[in-house]
């Protein structure tokens, strides 16, 4: 399916923007943290997943790699849909979403949009291990955002990275070192030479 689409922002609505991808525009559906970084008129990439339901094929989009990876584990949670999942990445950050993960703040959690008390269990049940960055520590919750949605190179080298089993928390600090290097080749390279030492 589409991995991602970089195009010309035409059009920027409250829940979604019209991408201009050499002349097809498609209509894709954003939480607010990613729409605070696109620009009418202007180019963008975003990272995107494909609903396929019976009546409808839907695109959703991120700015950060981070946001659509945890996007991906929320929608894997029984019961919680794309729709949901946008919502809740609408509402909170993704390091607030990790920390109250991480903190069994159940409390936090329900206020979430499309989140009750059963389904915030089962979130700290299925994504705390899985949201439990090395040291806990907020900056190591992310990879840096405007690397990743302006450089093809390092996106490209972060996905090889993690399909040879890498974590996100293994690659975060990597990946911020290895970022000033302009291919692929030689991020993927300088990182697993740092990988290795550590």
């Amino acid at each position: 399916m589409i991995g991602y689409l970089r195009g010309t922002i035409i059009y920027l609505y409250t829940d979604y923007c019209l991408l201009d991808v050499q002349g097809v525009g498609y209509r894709v559906f954003i939480a607010n943290s990613t729409r605070q970084k696109l620009r009418l008129h202007e180019e963008a990439r975003l990272f995107t997943y494909t609903s396929v339901r019976e009546d409808a094929i839907v695109l959703y989009g991120f700015a950060a790699q981070e946001e659509y990876d945890l996007f991906l584990q929320l929608i894997g949670v029984s019961g919680i849909g794309p729709k949901v999942a946008l919502g809740i990445l609408s509402a909170i950050t993704v390091e607030g979403l990790c920390r109250a993960i991480q903190n069994k703040q159940t409390s936090v959690l329900t206020k979430l949009p499309g989140i009750g008390k059963k389904s915030a269990e089962r979130l700290i049940l299925e994504l705390k291990d899985k949201v439990a960055f090395a040291g806990g520590e907020e900056e190591e919750l992310t990879l840096t955002t405007d690397v990743l949605a302006g450089d093809d190179a390092v996106a490209e080298a972060t996905e090889a990275l993690k399909a040879l089993g890498y974590t996100q928390a293994e690659l975060a600090p990597v990946i911020r070192k290895t970022a000033k290097y302009k291919t692929t080749e030689a991020i993927i390279k300088a990182s697993l030479k740092a990988l290795s030492h550590m």
